[in-house]
């Protein structure tokens, strides 16, 4: 599901950049990567959350991918901008990412999950395009964050099929990606890093 326009202007904001400067300084401390890896991005916007895993884990390339054609474009200009930067852009859905098993190194995921309809399905997509030991960072929030009285009419969301910190948890766990240790969460987010089981 795309953003609309309250939440567009949220992403692209100055003050959730150094939200995601923190987390990934957070993510690095969890778990740090070996610099060369190769990296996805779900749900990319306007490219500034790559530029963060450029900096921050040094990859040797990242995959970003968004469903928002607009983004993308912004992302593009951008990374004009950003020619040492390693980064590839596609449009895909999350629920169904293009590219073959087990061919990433780590997946990032900045509140992207909780926009997906079948959100399952995105978290066992990630799992599938993984590496055996490789990680999936992410950032979500709760329904009582972003379906509260106020935000639940500025805001497009799926109603249907919604999670809170259990079901999370768990379906990592059902997709074969064991929670680390020293996640943040509370009734509202929660921030970490679960690392694909080897087979």
């Amino acid at each position: 599901m795309k953003v609309n326009w309250p939440e567009r202007l949220w992403v692209n904001s100055p003050v959730r950049k150094l939200v995601q400067q923190r987390e990934a300084r957070f993510f690095s401390k969890l778990h740090p990567l070996a610099p060369g890896a190769h990296c996805l991005e779900i749900g990319c916007g306007c490219g500034v959350g790559a530029n963060i895993i450029y900096q921050t884990f040094s990859p040797g390339t990242i995959h970003a991918i968004d469903l928002d054609e607009n983004m993308l474009h912004a992302a593009k200009r951008k990374k004009a901008a950003w020619d040492s930067i390693p980064l590839h852009l596609v449009a895909a859905d999350a629920q169904k990412l293009p590219f073959p098993d087990k061919c990433f190194d780590a997946v990032f995921n900045y509140g992207i999950i909780h926009h997906l309809e079948d959100w399952q399905s995105g978290i066992g997509e990630i799992s599938r395009v993984l590496r055996g030991n490789g990680v999936f960072y992410f950032e979500e929030i709760y329904p009582p964050l972003y379906a509260n009285f106020l935000f639940r009419r500025i805001l497009v969301h799926p109603r249907e099929n919604r999670f809170h910190g259990p079901q999370f948890r768990g379906a990592l766990s059902d997709a074969g990606l064991g929670l680390l240790e020293g996640y943040r969460e509370s009734r509202f987010a929660i921030v970490g890093a679960a690392v694909k089981n080897t087979e």
